[in-house]
């Protein structure tokens, strides 16, 4: 199975990467920079076209779209979230997985493949909590999009799926957060396995449980 995972270089991504690696598929890692990566930053228009030329007419089995960022924790409402950021953030953590998708669609139908969006509960509207206003917006959209681009691709046989991957212990996630990118990683490699066209656009927990939208 080829696989091509989005933000290969750390946390998630690479424990999905080397997991997926042990078990036997072809994965494709990519990363905006990092040795041993094929360079992406998903939110260069010219760098995905790079990649999906790169990798020609080449069938990817799944899609992991995994690279993001979590640049507004700690901002406060009455003078942070600058525009800059509200663009930045939504440039990589949603126009980046479509640009992925839209671009490496003959991949993907060639092999009937799947795609797998890597969100959050935070996205969630039943986790309304405060705070994290970019971060949240983002990842509400990315659930919108998986769910938009499941009804579209149905047709074509593609199964989407988008994931909360738990509380991890990763940069994004901090020291304390409560499980390891390795159990993350092993519980979304069993989602993504178990996912089908009968099963697509749902929202699901790293651990099988469905998630509210």
């Amino acid at each position: 199975m080829h696989v091509l995972i989005s933000g290969a270089n750390r946390g998630i991504g690479a424990a999905m990467a080397d997991r997926m690696t042990a078990r036997g598929d072809d994965v494709t890692r990519t990363a905006r920079a990092a040795e041993g990566h094929i360079p992406l930053d998903v939110s260069d228009p010219a760098s995905v076209g790079r990649l999906a030329s790169e990798l020609g007419d080449r069938p990817i089995d799944l899609l992991v779209c995994n690279a993001g960022v979590f640049e507004d924790r700690g901002g406060t409402l009455g003078d942070g979230f600058p525009p800059d950021m509200w663009a930045r953030m939504f440039a990589i953590n949603v126009t980046g997985a479509f640009l992925c998708v839209q671009a490496l669609l003959p991949n993907l139908r060639a092999a009937k493949g799947k795609i797998a969006l890597i969100s959050s509960q935070l996205g969630s509207s039943e986790n309304a909590s405060g705070g994290n206003y970019i971060y949240r917006s983002s990842k509400a959209a990315m659930i919108n999009l998986g769910r938009n681009l499941a009804m579209d691709l149905k047709s074509d046989g593609i199964a989407v799926g988008i994931y909360h991957p738990g509380w991890v212990q990763t940069d994004m996630g901090g020291s304390g957060a409560a499980i390891s990118p390795e159990t993350s990683a092993k519980g979304l490699i069993d989602r993504f396995d178990a996912l089908s066209v009968a099963t697509t656009g749902r929202f699901e927990t790293y651990d099988g449980r469905a998630h509210p939208f």
